[in-house]
């Protein structure tokens, strides 16, 4: 599996600002509706539903917030850099700037842990989260993203 099968190119994006969590999962779940005609209400809640499990906040900046969805037929992801960090309960405590979004079908269970895993081993790369710091444009942190990726599985 490569972040190009799950992370279309315009699901990519840099926002200013969002004051909470709620604000945060507002904006995936529009970003949700135009790439994967889900219904914005229905991420919302289910990303807080698997929040409310735990603090997806896994730390150095980053966040993984994920949620099984109907009416997916793939996993699929969407990543959010945000220009002022934003308090999520991570693990480290440490405010998240980095967002990357996971969504799966209810019913799977190991292509949902695959992505996880391979999202989570480019997040914690210095050198890929230091690369997404320093841009903006939503084309140039696709291509740093599914690029790492495919150099790490060559």
């Amino acid at each position: 599996m490569q972040i190009s099968e799950i992370l279309p190119a315009e699901g990519t994006k840099v926002i200013s600002a969002a004051s909470s969590k709620k604000q945060l999962f507002r904006s995936l779940a529009e970003m949700a509706e135009g790439c994967f005609q889900v219904g914005a209400a229905s991420v919302v809640d289910a990303l807080q539903d698997r929040e409310s499990l735990g603090p997806t906040g896994v730390g150095h900046g980053v966040a993984l917030p994920h949620a099984r969805m109907p009416g997916l037929e793939r996993v699929c992801g969407l990543f959010l850099r945000l220009k002022k960090p934003l308090d999520f309960n991570a693990v480290d405590r440490q405010p998240v700037d980095l967002v990357f979004a996971l969504f799966a079908p209810e019913s799977a269970s190991v292509e949902h842990l695959k992505a996880l895993a391979l999202v989570s081993r480019t997040l914690r790369d210095e050198s890929v989260c230091s690369k997404l710091r320093a841009n903006e444009d939503p084309a140039t942190l696709f291509t740093i993203l599914t690029e790492h990726a495919t150099s790490q599985a060559a």
